[in-house]
């Protein structure tokens, strides 16, 4: 390969077809395979079909219904998951920002995938590097390499220097051949993570996980001491097994897992109806314990873009436009201020040749070029490029009423590039060359004038931000949810508090200039916080001890944004939320990309989070109710050597009818109520009482009936009578509140277990003979005082949700 050729005109088409291209499986989901395995090779799908075999071999196959629930659970989990997977690919596709490169000497947009060995890939601000390789051109390029080494500083990338896939370009334009692609580039697993799709860690799974493991502990000596009792007890071998498995079966919280995996999954897919991609499962949880949410400024609350609204001249007999115009048009990759300024000014003008350039960041808040004879100019922030005097009054009357304000000046010489400047006034914090913070004083004060001595005021640039028309009825919605809004942004703090006192944000008035606020005290940094809502001139540095500091304080704190500036704040806050026309930087590390860029989406996007927490929450109340009367009562049964009071196919019809339906309806359900921490506790102090009065009332009626003198189905019939009548009140307390159609569900539940008692061939498929009055209204009535001791227990625990 001639280098040369390569890094002035790219590779040629010949060379681009026998290259190796960058190749890296999707992983957006698992494979058919995959989810097949995980849904059918389950401990539970092992126990259940053992089960099955068992009651098969040694009783009637209407008592074997309950193994349907391993088709049920495999047919659904597959089916759930198979269009998580659809949803994930398409919308990963979506997602995937294309490549800049060089080749045949033009530049072209490629897919990921159609980068090859060799390639010459251009790089601007925000994009993210996919691929290893040798930096060849540079004009003051600077990358962010966090991601890889945890340091948070740009390092400036000159020809020869190596870069690595996992980082992005923060500043500056530059080139780099590709050396490493595809499994081969070094942060390929980095780079793929983001739209992975996973069950990861989350408090909601890790709590049902532990649930299954103890309940898993508790069935091998109960199922073993069941077992024994009913061989021992039962002179028919066949009743003594479909009795033991009866108990068994409702022992396992067979559907509670499978509930929570297909709450998680069709929230994925209902989230990416609406163009927004959950780029992890565990988000859709984290949704819902957000109590802060983190706007970044521009492209959140406003809208892409701007428009360049006045050029205001401070001094005569300068060549403002020209300048203006020039330094616009030499970035490669304008930001959305050189957009807004070469809408105006179409072509840069003849003459104006650069030599030396500072590319603009969002650290330095400013830009700037040599132009020769011509001199030296910068364009940036007013409060950071001027020291007092009646320019920067006038800049911040302008900002006051929500105007972006920048201050063309001129200069004998450029500001040294590597600084991070603060505003020059006694008693600010200054930043070294670097970005490392040094001790507000006199030694800052003077370093950061040198770095701006003799900058001419020459002219005031405003330009116009757009506001979501959206963006006022969202932050409304968040207010009545407690959801507390902090608006962050780099821009003047005056403009920030005009935008967001417009919007009716609380306290917006009292905005605070971040470079007055505590470095190292992280204590006092969060009192701050907590005070106030609005803060203008955060560095990229800042916005991720915001987070920090904010979840010192105990809060879960989500945070959106679309730039480069704010790619490790959004890695380290509870939730990153990435618009999908930002950089593809913030993309990469969000869990959460809002595709469309609508900021209304964002209230789905929590809506979401808290009806699968709360809905889950419902449903693990439900089985563990299941699970725990079925403990009390195989003890109860096993250690007192009688009769199971039920055979398996009670057990599938009760099961179906106050928890297997319901819950399929209860685990989608809309719903709007805020999450609240302690899911485990409050879930076992609802299901243990609950649990224990449904066993004992079950057994007590079977006892009572068993003392008289009907035949044993009749007394089966009475605990089933009581078990339906005690766990359906199970069923009611839980739906609550009790909407339309949550009535109609309670109710088609109760009306379908009375028909099923006077329909003969329902009867008789389910083994029911509701013949002896005496016995039956005995049920009734024990089911009647075990409902109001249910009742009581669970307001005295105060664990539902009302």
């Amino acid at each position: 390969m001639d280098r040369l050729s390569t890094v002035a005109n790219g590779l040629t088409s010949a060379q681009v077809v026998g290259a190796k291209p960058n190749h890296v499986p999707r992983r957006s989901s698992r494979s058919l395979s995959a989810i097949v395995r995980a849904n059918v090779f389950t401990l539970f799908n092992l126990v259940i079909g053992v089960l099955w075999a068992l009651v098969l071999i040694f009783g009637e196959w209407q008592d074997s219904l309950f193994g349907l629930v391993i088709v049920a659970n495999v047919l659904i989990g597959i089916v759930q998951e198979l269009r998580a997977k659809r949803t994930l690919d398409k919308l990963a596709v979506i997602n995937e920002a294309p490549v800049r490169v060089r080749r045949d000497g033009e530049e072209r947009l490629v897919q990921p995938r159609q980068v090859v060995l060799g390639d010459l890939i251009l790089l601007g601000p925000g994009d993210r590097l996919l691929v290893d390789g040798e930096v060849v051109e540079s004009d003051g390029l600077e990358v962010d390499e966090s991601l890889l080494t945890g340091e948070a500083d740009p390092v400036h990338k000159q020809p020869g220097d190596e870069v690595l896939s996992g980082s992005f370009a923060v500043a500056g334009a530059g080139a780099f051949v590709a050396t490493r692609v595809g499994t081969d580039a070094y942060a390929v697993k980095l780079a793929e993570e983001a739209s992975k799709f996973h069950l990861a860690h989350s408090e909601l799974r890790e709590g049902v996980a532990n649930f299954i493991k103890y309940i898993t502990w508790l069935v091998i000596p109960i199922g073993a001491l069941l077992i024994y009792s009913q061989l021992k007890h039962s002179a028919d071998f066949g009743t003594a097994i479909t009795g033991a498995v009866a108990g068994i079966v409702t022992m396992i919280p067979e559907g509670l897992v499978l509930m929570t995996s297909i709450a998680f999954a069709v929230g994925v897919v209902r989230l990416g109806r609406r163009k927004c991609l959950v780029q992890e499962l565990p988000a859709i949880e984290g949704l819902a314990r957000v109590d802060v949410l983190c706007l970044d400024k521009t492209g959140t609350l406003t809208a892409g873009g701007m428009d360049l609204d006045q050029v205001l001249p401070l001094r005569d007999g300068h060549p403002i436009e020209e300048a203006l115009a020039a330094l616009a048009h030499l970035d490669q990759s304008p930001n959305a201020t050189a957009q807004a300024i070469q809408a105006r000014y179409q072509s840069a003008p003849d003459g104006w040749t650069a030599g030396e350039t500072v590319p603009f960041s969002s650290a330095r808040k400013w830009s700037g070029a040599h132009f020769g004879a011509r001199g030296a100019w910068v364009l940036g922030a007013p409060d950071v490029l001027l020291d007092g005097g009646d320019a920067y009054d006038r800049a911040a009357e302008l900002a006051a009423t929500g105007a972006r304000v920048l201050v063309l000046g001129r200069t004998r010489t450029l500001p040294a590039p590597q600084a991070d400047v603060a505003r020059i006034e006694p008693g600010r914090t200054t930043v070294k060359p670097g970005g490392a913070d040094v001790e507000a004083g006199r030694a800052g004060v003077e370093a950061g004038r040198a770095e701006t001595e003799g900058i001419e005021a020459v002219a005031l640039v405003t330009l116009k931000q757009r506001v979501r028309p959206d963006a006022h009825e969202t932050l409304r919605y968040f207010a009545k949810q407690g959801v507390t809004v902090k608006v962050i942004s780099g821009d003047n703090p005056t403009a920030v508090s005009a935008i967001a006192t417009g919007l009716d944000i609380p306290d917006a008035h009292r905005a605070i200039d971040a470079r007055d606020l505590p470095y190292d005290d992280e204590a006092k940094l969060g009192e701050l916080l907590d005070s106030h809502t609005v803060f203008g001139r955060v560095s990229p540095r800042q916005k991720r001890q915001f987070v920090t500091a904010l979840q010192a304080r105990g809060h879960t704190v989500a945070m959106t944004g679309d730039g480069v500036n704010d790619v490790l704040a959004l890695k380290d806050a509870d939730l990153g939320i990435a618009m999908g026309a930002g950089s593809p930087a913030t993309k990469a590390v969000a869990q959460v990309v809002l595709l469309d860029d609508k900021f209304a989406t964002l209230p789905h996007v929590v809506g979401e989070g808290r009806r699968v927490l709360a809905n889950i929450e419902r449903v693990a109340n439900l089985f563990l109710t299941k699970t725990f009367y079925a403990i009390v009562l195989s003890l109860l049964v096993g250690v007192a050597g009688v009769m199971f009071p039920f055979a398996p196919r009670h057990s599938t019809l009760t099961n179906a009818l106050t928890i297997g339906v319901p819950a399929l309806f209860l685990a989608l359900a809309p719903t709007f109520e805020p999450s609240k921490p302690g899911f485990v506790p409050r879930v076992l102090r609802f299901a243990v009482p609950a649990g224990v009065l449904c066993a004992a009332a079950v057994l007590l009626s079977f006892w009572a009936a068993h003392s008289g003198t009907s035949t044993l189905v009749e007394d089966q019939t009475s605990a089933v009578i009581t078990l339906f009548l005690t766990t359906w009140w199970v069923l009611v307390l839980i739906a609550r509140p009790l909407n339309w159609w949550r009535i109609a569900l309670v109710a088609s539940m109760a009306a379908a277990f009375a028909i099923g008692l006077t329909i003969p061939f329902v009867r008789h498929f389910f083994a029911l003979e509701p013949g002896d009055l005496s016995n039956d209204l005995t049920a009734i009535g024990i089911s009647l005082v075990a409902a109001v001791m249910i009742s009581i227990a669970v307001k005295v625990a105060g664990t539902l949700r009302t």
